[in-house]
């Protein structure tokens, strides 16, 4: 068993459901040790957003850019159905089946892999969390504080996310859309359906603003982003009786889009709309994560050559699907997101190819080579 396949499997069995910490951060500090880094590891917050734990990788040697990876620990709790443990790891006609396995221990372990034998000038480090698959509210967020209050700035960094679609290496994630989410509540007052003339019926009221909100035209995307996209996600009232008059409605919504905007304007604008129906909505929004976008430079152009000399495939640039801790690392330094195919993440049977995995760590170790030449 190939270095980059054994500590997937290790870190697979080390159980981390969001938000993670201990064994799992203990597997992978043992397997980065013998590689010269200085680890630090630091826990924070309460539950339910906590406790998270939080690593830090670092190896000096000498005047030369910095490279950094970045990822997590953490993953989706792993649901019902499966034929096996999900944290169990099996290994069956070259595939690696677990939760994790794709998202993204396996990528964490062909990083590390690919530091068998390398020598650089320059710093390496690895910035790992526990609470990417959970609000993040003490995952790499406060990793940039700690590095911010050491005085460390990486000059790039990869993000391990599993990127590709059809085979290795056809998708490079430069940049991410944005995503907020929104709570609408219009306000009524509760009666009897006999006596509508005594209540104030609030569900008419918020399927007007839904439909205003539906008729939005945001933006018709760019040339790397597209369109931005709005869905409904939820509603409701408190009594659910079919005799009551509610009163309240509240529905939720998704927004993620390009970056043309900010999850501040779309909020102000969903809830201008809401209050020209009714002045009394009240819209509450958490935003978890602003779009971003690295411009094509040196970092793309190495990770593409790397990418084409191990698969012979010419990646695609694209910023489709979810988010990634990309959204808090970018602003620090140029950001790129490049793993292994993403068909099974979060599913039951999560799995990725064995070959895919060893192919990943070669790319990461031509990476390396070309950011250290």
């Amino acid at each position: 068993m190939s270095a980059a396949i054994d500590l997937s499997a290790k870190l697979i069995a080390a159980k981390s459901i969001t938000p993670a910490r201990g064994e799992v951060f203990d597997v992978l500090e043992d397997a980065l040790k013998p590689h010269g880094f200085a680890v630090h590891r630091f826990v924070l917050g309460e539950e339910p957003d906590g406790p998270t734990e939080n690593l830090v990788a670092i190896r000096e040697a000498g005047a030369g850019p910095h490279f950094a990876f970045a990822g997590h620990l953490d993953v989706v709790p792993p649901g019902d159905g499966w034929d096996t443990d999900p944290f169990e790891p099996v290994i069956a006609d070259g595939i690696l089946t677990g939760r994790g396995a794709t998202d993204m221990k396996s990528a964490i372990a062909a990083f590390v892999a690919a530091l068998d034998g390398l020598e650089h000038k320059g710093t390496l480090s690895l910035m790992i969390t526990g609470d990417e698959e959970g609000y993040a509210t003490y995952g790499s967020l406060k990793i940039i504080e700690w590095i911010e209050e050491r005085g460390i700035r990486p000059d790039m960094m990869l993000i391990g996310e599993p990127t590709s679609v059809d085979r290795l290496g056809d998708t490079v994630k430069p940049g991410r859309r944005g995503s907020v989410n929104m709570w609408i509540e219009v306000p009524g007052h509760q009666g009897h359906v006999a006596y509508p003339h005594l209540a104030d019926n609030p569900v008419p009221k918020l399927a007007k603003i839904i439909d205003a909100v539906e008729a939005e035209v945001w933006d018709k995307g760019t040339d790397i982003f597209q369109p931005t996209n709005l869905e409904f996600t939820g509603i409701d009232t408190p009594t659910h009786a079919s005799n009551v008059i509610p009163g309240k409605a509240t529905a939720q919504l998704n927004i993620r889009f390009t970056n043309l905007h900010s999850g501040e304007q779309l909020v102000d604008r969903v809830r201008e709309i809401a209050h020209t129906i009714e002045p009394d909505t009240h819209v509450k929004a958490r935003i978890s994560g602003e779009a971003f976008l690295t411009p094509e430079g040196p970092l793309t152009q190495m990770l593409s050559e790397a990418i084409e000399e191990v698969t012979g495939v010419s990646p695609e640039l694209s910023t489709k699907g979810g988010t990634s801790d990309g959204r808090f690392f970018h602003k620090i330094c140029p950001v790129i997101d490049f793993g292994l195919p993403n068909a099974s993440m979060h599913k039951v049977g999560e799995h990725a190819a064995i070959a895919d995995i060893e192919k990943l760590s070669e790319i990461y170790r031509r990476l390396l080579e070309k950011v250290f030449a």
